[in-house]
């Protein structure tokens, strides 16, 4: 029989900006342990993008909550540091770099003033790189740490919560658009020497017209 500790519901969850380059390091995270990993119906993984308090019901029926996302620690570009229970929503508003980081601490805020907030929470933040490039996609020292954010996330699952993923067999469904999927939207940017570090003219100039 399960104990208390394994039995609830898990929710794993990216947050954050893919037009943004290394803002989108959480939904990219995500994104990897979804198509590669199957798991239990009691874990939901989601790309929870910048959706605030839409995330709010979500949170609500999670026991335990899992997030990958970026967060300006004051590190070295590219380091993973990992924050626990009541420690998150602190580390999430120390420094706000974009508006869904603001958007998330009231999430975590509004579920505990409702007695909604998941028992436990682990947050797998990367230092960022590059922000201010719109249309980028994420810095090659950012990306690298995609993999061990996911194997922290399975060790934590097995290790706390005894739930064991199993590879796919099949192609998994897709968490976002796959005009936003890593691969098309990454691939689809044009070389650095044409590319302005600023923004991306795909979307520049859609919106000067």
């Amino acid at each position: 029989m399960a104990d208390a500790e394994t039995a609830g519901r898990v929710l794993i969850l990216g947050i954050g900006n893919v037009l943004w380059a290394d803002e989108g390091f959480g939904v990219r995270a995500v994104e990897a342990l979804n198509a590669r990993w199957a798991f239990p119906d009691r874990v939901t993984v989601m790309d929870g993008g910048t959706q605030g308090l839409y995330l709010l019901p979500y949170l609500a029926e999670a026991d335990a909550l899992i997030v990958f996302d970026a967060i300006d620690y004051g590190l070295r570009p590219g380091t993973l540091k990992i924050v626990r229970d009541d420690a998150v929503p602190a580390f999430m508003g120390a420094k706000k770099m974009s508006l869904h980081q603001t958007g998330f601490q009231d999430v975590v805020a509004t579920a505990e003033l409702l007695g909604q907030r998941p028992r436990r929470m682990t947050l797998i933040g990367v230092q960022p790189e590059e922000l201010d490039d719109y249309g980028g996609g994420l810095r090659d020292v950012v990306a690298a740490q995609i993999g061990p954010a996911v194997e922290i996330a399975l060790s934590e699952l097995s290790r706390v919560h005894r739930i064991q993923p199993v590879l796919r067999a099949d192609r998994a469904d897709d968490l976002t658009a796959q005009a936003l999927a890593r691969e098309a939207y990454e691939g689809g940017r044009p070389p650095a020497h044409a590319a302005c570090r600023t923004g991306d003219a795909r979307f520049l100039n859609l919106a000067a017209e």
